[in-house]
């Protein structure tokens, strides 16, 4: 068995877009209104702060790409919403860095091109950045929705057989009504305690795809934080729409002070 710490949330770079943002969208105007104006200390300062954009964009995807491959729900609609911010992103600092590229140096004057390579780019970086927010606001990525007695976040990446018990935690490890999300291979499990004992059952709501482990639990039902369907942890039965169809449960076992999954 192989378990190790997940990331869990936005720890750093809430912090950092506003400085691409800032850097970039001020390169676009000082270099339009440098143009306009035949002020070369304009598209001077313009230049500079699009590399200083750029370079930050590059700092602040690290985080990004992190979020991208623990945090959102594969197989969501959250997923396809994050791929394409992705792209978006990755786009508009690409037209910058081309329009720097051409412009050679920061003393020259920025052409037409490059203009209009830095105005798509700004209205590719306002689309991310859209959806983005909407990555916050509607699919909760990086909102650490905590309710009462939730304990604190846990995760454990593991390597299992099909057919053979694995350990999955320790016997007092949760209490009643928290949750921990399992990574078995390429399947993401939710480990809870309710009154009843220990359960298992997908990470993944049946409506959009939205984490349960990121959800709320209480008198064996878990809801889904982005649309709210709830489902019964022992059966994995739907109890309250708009998801329609059940969640798949697992077996299991305790055993020696230990919990064990098996799949």
């Amino acid at each position: 068995m192989r378990s190790k710490a997940s990331y869990k949330g936005h720890p750093i770079h809430p912090a950092l877009i506003p400085f691409p943002f800032a850097f970039l969208s001020g390169a676009f105007l000082f270099d339009l209104v440098g143009r306009l104006t035949d002020r070369a200390s304009w598209w001077n300062t313009g230049a500079n702060l699009a590399a200083a954009g750029i370079a930050m964009a590059l700092v602040a995807a690290v985080p990004g790409l992190i979020d991208y491959r623990y945090t959102v729900p594969p197989k969501s609609t959250g997923k396809k919403r994050a791929t394409r911010h992705m792209l978006a992103n990755l786009s508009a600092v690409a037209l910058f860095a081309v329009a720097w590229w051409l412009r050679g140096s920061a003393s020259a004057a920025p052409g037409v091109a490059q203009l209009v390579l830095e105005g798509a780019g700004l209205a590719l970086l306002s689309a991310g950045g859209w959806m983005g927010g909407v990555l916050v606001n509607r699919n909760q990525i990086g909102v650490d929705p905590r309710y009462a007695n939730a304990g604190k976040w846990r995760e454990a990446t593991l390597q299992a057989r099909l057919g053979e018990p694995v350990v999955v935690a320790k016997a007092d490890e949760l209490e009643v009504n928290q949750m921990k999300l399992l990574r078995v291979g390429d399947r993401r499990i939710v480990l809870a305690r309710d009154e009843g004992g220990y359960v298992a059952f997908d990470d993944r709501c049946t409506h959009r795809g939205g984490s349960l482990a990121g959800g709320a639990m209480i008198c064996g039902t878990v809801q889904c934080p982005w649309h709210g369907s709830q489902f019964d942890v022992q059966t994995g039965g739907v109890k309250a729409g708009p998801a329609a169809e059940r969640i798949a449960i697992y077996r299991v076992e305790e055993r020696d002070g230990e919990i064990r999954l098996v799949l």
